[in-house]
């Protein structure tokens, strides 16, 4: 009887242990989603905004030309979301709902 518990205690430990490691492998897996998804946000984003754009980038004014109208872009794209934000949470989310009662024969 006392293997069988000091075997189910270790059990235990092991799998505690095991759980450990996994959580901490897949928080640095979602870090590096996430930095993939950064990374392929800023490029695509800015190829796009760019696109329509004569701006030289090999040049240190061409950059910096650059920079401004990406980061101008990209402020607008943050005020635009705080916009849609605070209209949705001003909207009356409750239900208004009425209910009818079938005509009565």
């Amino acid at each position: 009887m006392e293997i069988g518990v000091s075997l189910f205690i270790i059990a235990i430990l092991i799998a505690t242990v095991w759980i450990f490691i996994e959580v901490k492998r897949l928080k640095h897996k979602l870090f590096a989603i996430f930095l993939i998804g950064l990374i392929l946000f800023s490029y695509i984003s800015f190829t796009i905004v760019l696109k329509k754009e004569s701006v030289d980038l090999k040049t240190i004014s061409g950059l910096m030309d650059a920079s401004k109208i990406y980061f101008s872009w990209l402020g607008s794209l943050f005020g635009n979301f705080k916009s849609i934000t605070s209209y949705a949470v001003k909207q009356d989310w409750a239900s208004n709902e009425t209910t009818t009662k079938p005509p009565e024969k």
